[in-house]
């Protein structure tokens, strides 16, 4: 008799295998075309909350984006593995879009909004608090703390892409061609993207203090 652990691990591979068959049924030829390389649009900045897969939420084929997911999909300039996906996206690959998203009830935002220990993540989310002090006025006079949690993932997104700008990766590519920067939030409750309205396509959407001469 095989345990409850094994038979929730086999599972997964029981998925991978259907999902293996239903791709060739539709397209024989699938995983020859997909093997061939990618060459996506899009470089998505997520959450890695399991509720917000890219492709799903996008509604998007392998493929079609390029992913790079953390807690509370932040853009930190000491990251150094979101600052490679960022330039091969960019540079490798010539991804046009880069998409911030978030998600309403993030975990990570509702944490940073404590005074409580969490462990050592609480360095990375030492980030979202610099957020929340920056906008502290605003955030402290919600009273609602779902509705102040919300607007703090508007503002963390909005951050993150403003941070995106400050880099000299993104720079350097604004020198040579249009690349886009986005700021989303995912409503799980909904199913539905918030376009945030906070594009960004050249330097001057950057204080001066941050613009590399390049």
């Amino acid at each position: 008799m095989e345990n409850p652990m094994e038979l929730s691990y086999k599972r997964l591979l029981d998925g991978n295998k259907a999902y293996s068959m239903s791709k060739k049924i539709d397209d024989p030829e699938y995983f020859k075309k997909l093997s061939l390389g990618q060459r996506p649009d899009y470089l998505w900045i997520g959450c890695s909350d399991s509720r917000v897969p890219a492709n799903e939420v996008t509604n998007t084929e392998s493929g079609e984006i390029f992913v790079h997911r953390n807690i509370a999909n932040l853009v930190v300039h000491t990251d150094m593995n979101l600052l490679s996906v960022l330039e091969y996206a960019l540079v490798h690959l010539g991804v046009k879009h880069v998409i911030v998203c978030g998600h309403y009830g993030c975990g990570g935002v509702r944490a940073a909004m404590s005074n409580n220990l969490h462990g050592f993540v609480d360095n990375w989310l030492r980030n979202i608090k610099d957020v929340y002090h920056k906008y502290e006025k605003v955030l402290n006079a919600i009273e609602d703390s779902d509705k102040r949690a919300d607007r703090l993932t508007e503002l963390n997104v909005i951050e993150q892409v403003r941070n995106l700008a400050k880099t000299t990766i993104v720079q350097q590519e604004w020198k040579k061609r249009e690349v886009h920067l986005h700021g989303w939030v995912y409503g799980i409750n909904s199913g539905l993207v918030t376009d945030l309205s906070v594009i960004h396509d050249g330097t001057e959407d950057i204080d001066k203090i941050y613009r590399y001469v390049i």
